[in-house]
């Protein structure tokens, strides 16, 4: 090997920088083409993979838009049932208002009980001594005043003892779908266990269930018997939850806590507006407390006003004129929470 002449090593040489010359130049073109192909290869899939992104974000968008209107439609739609049924929940007619008051008469009877309260307070009236012209408005305040202010009395307090104990079995319907149960059982828990007349306003929606209306759809009705805005709440968020989904222990759990809000927050109303409401009440007993002083210590100075024509019509006047002002007071004390 060492034998090699230089002039034979230099061409070997040479002959092997040719011939890897021309190999090159022979593979330049494949090399090139394959680097623009992986080139290519590596933008589309970076371009697919944009795409993919781009696609998954629109229909997150187009997801949330749709549930948006499925939402904006049942509110709408929601709406328009809670306007038809405003006539019959702010001013219902008298037979739903016996039954709000949860009062199991008939109107037919209802008017006969009326017609004897009435009765039976005009001849108390006479038998006490009033005067005749006054026996009408007696008749009057018997037939038609005193039986219908019972029964805003009634209804009232049904009310009144419902949102008592309406967050409490609110609480046990999430507590009963949290731990999975479905939703008609956690209203059949409700219907048999809660106290009353919460058990009686859950035991007609299961009874309406079973007569082929939904859950939603009879949530909905119960306004029409307890009027009560907490009452259109819980339809209003039973409704929503069926048609756009979502988690209705969280939402039944936020309703529960608003409620409750509202409770504390007419608690401290009325504690602030106690004082008013003393102040009142002195202000409307002082006349009577006055007038009967006086009977006592001077009775022939104040008979007049019971005996004689002029007198009843000053007392008839001043009992209008009080019962406005106690009217405005009233008005002035309470606030819609």
């Amino acid at each position: 090997m060492f034998g090699i002449e230089p002039a034979v090593l230099a061409f070997i040489v040479l002959a092997g920088f040719s011939a890897g010359g021309v190999a090159y130049a022979l593979l330049f073109t494949r090399i090139r083409n394959e680097k623009q192909t992986g080139k290519r290869l590596q933008s589309i899939k970076a371009a697919e993979t944009d795409r993919a992104l781009v696609k998954a974000s629109r229909d997150r968008l187009a997801e949330a838009a749709r549930r948006r209107r499925t939402v904006q439609e049942s509110l709408k739609e929601l709406e328009e049932k809670q306007k038809a049924r405003d006539l019959n929940v702010k001013k219902p007619p008298l037979k739903i208002q016996i039954r709000q008051a949860g009062m199991d008469v008939t109107i037919q009877r209802f008017y006969l009980y009326s017609v004897i309260c009435g009765l039976l307070l005009t001849f108390l009236a006479f038998v006490a001594g009033v005067p005749n012209i006054v026996l009408p408005g007696v008749l009057l305040v018997g037939v038609v005043g005193l039986p219908r202010w019972f029964v805003s009395f009634r209804r009232a307090r049904r009310v009144k003892a419902f949102l008592d104990e309406f967050p409490n079995a609110l609480e046990v319907i999430v507590r009963a779908v949290k731990s999975g149960l479905p939703l008609n059982d956690g209203i059949r828990l409700i219907a048999s266990e809660a106290r009353e007349p919460v058990k009686t306003e859950f035991r007609r929606i299961v009874d309406a269930q079973q007569l082929g209306l939904s859950i939603p759809d009879a949530a909905l009705r119960m306004p029409e018997t307890m009027p009560c805005p907490e009452a259109g709440f819980f339809g209003i968020v039973i409704q929503i939850q069926s048609q756009a989904g979502g988690n209705l222990s969280e939402a039944l759990g936020n309703l529960a806590r608003v409620l409750r809000d509202r409770k504390k927050m007419k608690a401290k109303v009325q504690a602030l507006s106690m004082e008013a409401k003393a102040s009142a009440a002195i202000i409307g007993a002082l006349p009577f407390i006055v007038a009967f002083l006086v009977y006592l210590t001077s009775p022939n100075y104040i008979m007049p006003l019971f005996t004689t024509n002029v007198g009843n019509l000053i007392l008839g006047v001043s009992g209008i004129w009080m019962s406005i002002g106690i009217f405005v007071m009233r008005k002035m004390m309470n606030f819609d929470v």
